[in-house]
């Protein structure tokens, strides 16, 4: 229940930067005020999720998490009804302020499964939620495309604020949201960050999220490529579908190898399969290749939310989940930025770089043990 709750809270940060495009092009303010409204929604929210990861390991979950859906949500129910395009000032203020809202669930959820389940239980829990996370990735746009063909983009942003709403609340209502972590916090103003094992972990984990952004780009430059304009959609679908089948196998294996030796293993096996897109495989080829990397990106995810709670200071495990948040989506938006750049030369340079970020991140892992 409690995980299914988190899931519906977290669904307006897969639907929001879809609908702020389409919502921006509905307004006639352009598709280039749509895209700068959802890199600001995904920059705010990176810089949000550490400073209200670190007020709920200081009070507790139910009561961060429920303001700040109320401030994201009346953001965003603002900005439907504003609209984007009368006052550009005012909806990158309305944006960046759902975006700085956005409830602290996901990193909420993950410091508090050592408490929820027994030792040899862990990390079966972490692949569970790495795994379900790829639904909501999945399920966000779809939602996004459909209320937009039904109703309009605004409706979108409305059901944006009602999910976030509908969700945190949900969480709110158990009993571990409401109770307060029982690990005495030691004051420190770096909080977490403090941890050398788990900089460098944040390093690969900006790495990991650079290679994500950059295959993004690159399905959209192997679509013009072949003249296929589905492989744009269908790579990253691909990716995320052997996330979720590798997550299910990745839950049901018992590991008994420590977490960092496990994640340095699962971070070369997701790294090694990108190398077959600098061959430019044909479109089915280039789909089933997808698969591959994907299939150890929620081990990678679950293994990495599992060793940061074990890295963080006492007292810092929810903001230490939150900055593993926010330095992958900071990643994500560095890897598509670039990749951009490179994708005027096609595929086989934006290809290099996703290589070559998530081989980056493997040998940062084995700097430090």
């Amino acid at each position: 229940m409690l995980l299914t709750a988190t899931l519906v809270g977290r669904l307006p940060t897969a639907m929001a930067p879809l609908a702020l495009l389409l919502a921006a092009r509905a307004d006639h303010a352009g598709t280039a005020m749509g895209a700068m409204l959802a890199a600001l929604y995904a920059l705010s929210s990176a810089v949000g999720q550490p400073l209200l990861g670190r007020a709920v390991d200081r009070r507790r979950l139910a009561g961060v998490a429920l303001a700040a859906a109320a401030v994201a949500g009346s953001a965003f129910a603002a900005l439907a009804i504003l609209g984007t395009g009368r006052n550009p000032a005012l909806s990158c203020a309305l944006v960046a302020v759902a975006g700085l809202a956005t409830p602290p669930l996901e990193a909420g959820l993950r410091a508090m499964w050592p408490r929820l389940v027994a030792p040899q239980d862990q990390q079966a829990a972490f692949a569970l939620d790495a795994t379900a996370q790829e639904l909501v990735y999945v399920a966000g746009p779809a939602l996004v495309t459909v209320l937009c063909q039904l109703f309009s983009p605004a409706a979108a942003l409305h059901v944006c604020a009602v999910l976030g709403l509908a969700g945190t609340a949900l969480v709110a209502s158990r009993r571990p949201a409401r109770s307060r972590s029982s690990a005495r916090r030691s004051a420190h103003w770096l909080g977490p960050l403090r941890s050398p094992g788990l900089l460098v972990l944040l390093g690969a984990a900006a790495l990991l999220g650079a290679s994500l952004g950059s295959f993004n780009v690159y399905a959209l430059t192997a679509a013009d490529r072949h003249g296929t304009g589905w492989l744009a959609g269908a790579l990253p679908a691909a990716l995320s579908l052997g996330s979720l089948l590798g997550g299910i196998v990745w839950a049901r294996i018992a590991h008994s190898a420590p977490t960092g030796q496990l994640l340095r293993t699962v971070s070369v096996r997701f790294a090694v399969p990108f190398a077959l897109f600098l061959l430019t495989p044909e479109p089915a080829l280039a789909v089933a290749a997808a698969a591959l990397p994907g299939l150890f990106l929620a081990p990678w995810l679950a293994e990495a939310f599992r060793l940061g709670d074990r890295l963080a200071p006492l007292g810092t495990a929810t903001e230490a989940a939150a900055w593993l948040v926010a330095v992958i989506g900071l990643g994500g938006a560095t890897g598509t930025a670039l990749a951009g750049q490179l994708s005027a030369n096609g595929p086989v340079p934006v290809a290099a770089l996703t290589l070559t970020s998530a081989a980056a991140a493997a040998l940062t892992l084995s700097l430090r043990r």
